[in-house]
């Protein structure tokens, strides 16, 4: 009898915890229910994804993902700067808010990283581009 491994287009269950490079845990399935995926459908970054290609349930493994594989570099050019009139009057803009900017497939989720009394810095960046990312991965089941 052979062991089986997950293959792509394997639906798997995994617990896992991502840190970043200090060590700061940013996401952690080991409190709630473990993640459902199939493994090469797209619905996770790259290198979590191929990460998994390969293990055994029960198997545990830790793996650093560059930003090339997770959420990209850094990009300047997803950081504006807008006048503060551009604003609703009941908005109080303050930096590490979050903003949903235009609606439905089109909505584009920005990060405010700094504010003062004419302009404000709007990121597009997801939060962790540029991150160099760790995970602990355990493989719950292969289905």
């Amino acid at each position: 009898m052979s062991v089986k491994t997950v293959k792509v287009g394997d639906k798997v269950t995994v617990h896992y915890t991502g840190k970043l490079d200090d060590g700061r845990v940013f996401d952690s399935s080991k409190e709630r229910e473990p993640l459902e995926f199939t493994v090469g459908s797209d619905q996770l970054i790259a290198g979590f994804d191929t990460a998994v290609v390969g293990m055994q349930e029960g198997a545990q493994k830790i793996v650093t993902i560059s930003p090339h594989q997770a959420y990209g570099e850094h990009d300047p050019e997803l950081v504006k700067e807008v006048d503060r009139k551009y604003f609703p009057p009941h908005l109080n803009p303050e930096a590490g808010q979050s903003l949903r900017l235009g609606e439905g497939m089109e909505a584009t989720i920005v990060t405010i990283t700094a504010v003062d009394e004419e302009k404000v810095v709007l990121d597009a960046n997801h939060p962790l581009a540029g991150s160099v990312l760790t995970f602990e991965i355990e493989l719950v089941k292969i289905h």
